[in-house]
């Protein structure tokens, strides 16, 4: 067992360094609520302007990013088109059913994107019987698809497939700096395509809390209305806002080493025997499957505890493994060579 836990679960393990946390020291705050809390101010600009955007607003997490545009875009009864592995239809305890009563109509996508004729097929008619197609959402990255990275020009695809038949369309971006870190495109550029989109500071960029969500002033005024109605309004919430604010100054460009780490690991276990096959690794998530010689998922997550690495079970036989900046590249080979010891030979 080593004297330090390396913790590849996720990327929201990180936690905030000396640096990060001295920042709060010296931020500015006041009554976010009342508009007057000048770290939170600040924040929110510069990410409304990162963006794409006219505006943008801070909170707590970024499920609460996700349903507040639902909330925002949609009336009850309306119907939203998401990828079936999507975080809003898989990781958000039914809230787009229960806050904001609309349906979910999911479409089957290629590691969580899809094309331009499967949103056209699930988009309603006009009909009383049925649903009203509102909006789309789609995940950049795609968790569930391995940190898939969507092609830009296959997202202006799709968002013109919902544009043309009249919906909005929502992006959620928690980890869209890890693809703009990959492709070199501008975070604008992807967010200035969708009517609302946000970003989390609470995974790679390695702050503890938060997520900013933008789009038009318009937008953001009403989602300060479910902001405030759903117990996420804040006081003095610049204590929270430096950290984010640090963030960007310092953990933004770091994320390409992330993305490199992730793909060195990815190499590395996909030469092991008893793995099965390894998704394709485009950002900071290295997904892979386990033969059916060897262990469990749940086996392979207790033996790997027990020598003080960390990974995530994804499923009986899929293993999540998740880079950040709290893990180097000496972490990255210690966990590949735990991983050899368990699958590079016959499960006993």
């Amino acid at each position: 067992m080593t004297d330090r836990l390396i913790d590849f679960y996720s990327d929201t393990t990180t936690r905030p360094g000396r640096a990060m946390r001295e920042a709060v020291l010296t931020a500015e705050v006041g009554d976010e609520q009342r508009g007057l809390d000048p770290s939170t101010n600040a924040l929110q600009a510069r990410v409304a302007e990162l963006l794409g955007h006219e505006a943008a607003l801070f909170l707590p997490s970024g499920t609460m990013c996700n349903e507040i545009a639902l909330r925002v875009h949609c009336t009850p009864g309306d119907e939203v088109i998401c990828e079936q592995t999507s975080h809003i239809v898989n990781f958000e305890s039914g809230g787009p059913a229960a806050l904001s009563g609309v349906m979910i109509r999911t479409v089957e996508g290629d590691r969580g994107r899809f094309d331009a004729a499967a949103v056209a097929a699930a988009i309603r008619p006009p009909s009383r019987y049925f649903p009203a197609s509102r909006l789309l959402c789609l995940e950049q990255t795609a968790n569930l698809g391995g940190g898939a990275v969507w092609p830009l020009e296959q997202m202006q695809a799709v968002v013109a497939a919902a544009r043309n038949a009249g919906l909005a369309a929502h992006m959620d971006g928690a980890r869209l700096l890890n693809a703009c870190a990959a492709t070199g495109i501008a975070a604008a550029t992807y967010g200035g395509l969708f009517d609302s989109c946000w970003i989390d500071f609470s995974k790679g960029l390695g702050a503890p809390v938060g997520a900013v969500l933008a789009g038009p002033a318009t937008f953001i005024e009403a989602a300060w209305r479910f902001k405030q109605q759903w117990g996420g309004a804040l006081r003095q919430s610049g204590v929270l806002a430096a950290m984010c604010l640090y963030a960007l100054d310092h953990n933004v460009d770091r994320l390409a080493e992330d993305n490199a780490l992730a793909a060195h690991i990815g190499q590395g276990i996909g030469e092991l025997p008893l793995v099965a096959g390894v998704l394709p690794v485009d950002s900071n998530i290295v997904i892979f499957d386990i033969a059916p010689e060897g262990p469990t998922a749940a086996a392979l997550a207790e033996a790997l505890a027990a020598e003080g690495i960390l990974i995530c079970e994804f499923g009986e036989r899929r293993v999540r493994v998740v880079t950040h900046l709290d893990v180097d590249g000496a972490d990255g080979d210690r966990l590949v060579d735990a991983l050899s010891a368990h699958l590079g030979t016959p499960w006993p």
